[in-house]
């Protein structure tokens, strides 16, 4: 498949939070034909919308509605809301004197939890209730949708994303973001306009746990903004497909299917000499439909979880076989290394 950079346009409705625009994960990933086992199969030049319900999404890239015609009430602090009530579990109701707009982004913990502060990057479980400060208007509900959701925290919009990490699990927190930090551009669809603030009241509720993996695998280490690296351990590589959670995804988080597409970021190395091969952290997320990648993606997602980190390790027969990819750098009969962030997952289109 081609390679393209994933586009993020945002629709926050009860029925879908985020859709993922993109043609495809690279040409690294897709699966061989059988004609011709060293030329990765072609994939169409179309961009097929992706959704992942109930998801605030990283950007918004749809052409703006007008702007507010009433100028907002501009505050420096949340002591203009209102919020029904503090504590964790019913839907909240928020009141204030619309419109309003706010400094800067501001969280407000109205009930503190007892859980572990919410790591950075990492994937929670929520309820949330957003809120348009331009008309006071609930734009997107998981309460609506009667259940929790599940995502990466490197997949939504940065107001969100301040509000909750940090945060101890089973708090209720409040954050009013300014348009910056929210959808600068607005959401038509979701009746969001260039320039809105926009408010979220979110009840914590967990987050990924980290899985300590197998003997005899090699072991994986973040840098500073979340990237992995691998230290390989001594021996020879294991000659049959390696399936190892990193993390554990939230309970309510979805299971991914051989039929979805997934929203991912992974590094991939060679078990040989340890070179790093590819880096989806220096290029973005991409998007890519799981029947169309190699065997050993097809064979280690499945059943896994949305917002997990998984590790593959992939022998020849389930990657790129005796004709490695001369394209990709990836030499004949290599063993790979895949640690991989599964942001987002939905049946494929």
């Amino acid at each position: 498949m081609s390679r393209t950079k994933l586009i993020h346009t945002t629709v926050l409705t009860r029925r879908a939070g985020i859709a993922l625009l993109a043609v495809g994960l690279s040409t690294s990933l897709a699966a061989c034909g059988k004609d011709d086992a060293a030329t990765p199969a072609a994939s169409g030049s179309g961009t097929p919308a992706v959704s992942a319900p109930g998801t605030p999404g990283a950007s918004a890239s749809a052409s703006a509605a007008a702007t507010p015609s009433v100028k907002p009430t501009v505050v420096k602090d949340l002591s203009a809301l209102s919020v029904t009530p503090t504590t964790v579990g019913k839907e909240p109701k928020v009141t204030g004197k619309w419109p309003l707009a706010i400094e800067k982004t501001t969280v407000k913990v109205l009930t503190p939890g007892s859980g572990a502060a919410v790591a950075k990057g990492t994937t929670v479980s929520v309820n949330y209730q957003g809120v348009n400060a331009r008309d006071g208007k609930v734009f997107d509900s998981s309460w609506k949708n009667k259940k929790p959701v599940t995502f990466s925290l490197k997949s939504v919009v940065p107001g969100f994303t301040k509000a909750i990490e940090g945060q101890k699990a089973g708090s209720r927190v409040l954050v009013m973001m300014t348009s910056q930090d929210g959808y600068a551009d607005g959401q038509p669809s979701a009746g969001i306009q260039k320039g809105d603030n926009l408010v979220f009241t979110i009840d914590i509720l967990g987050q990924t746990e980290k899985v300590a993996p197998k003997a005899g695998l090699p072991t994986v280490t973040d840098d500073a903004k979340g990237a992995p690296s691998i230290s390989k351990p001594a021996g020879k590589a294991p000659t049959k497909l390696t399936v190892q959670p990193l993390t554990k995804a939230p309970g309510t988080a979805q299971k991914i299917t051989a039929k979805d597409m997934v929203q991912v970021q992974y590094r991939a190395w060679n078990w040989a000499d340890g070179k790093l091969l590819q880096d989806d952290y220096a290029t973005g997320p991409e998007v890519g439909t799981l029947s169309q990648l190699i065997p050993a993606w097809q064979k280690g997602l499945v059943g896994q979880s949305a917002g997990s980190r998984v590790m593959i390790v992939a022998p020849p027969s389930d990657a790129y076989g005796a004709q490695g990819n001369k394209a990709q750098k990836i030499p004949a009969n290599a063993t790979i290394v895949y640690v991989i962030d599964v942001l987002a997952a939905q049946p494929a289109q």
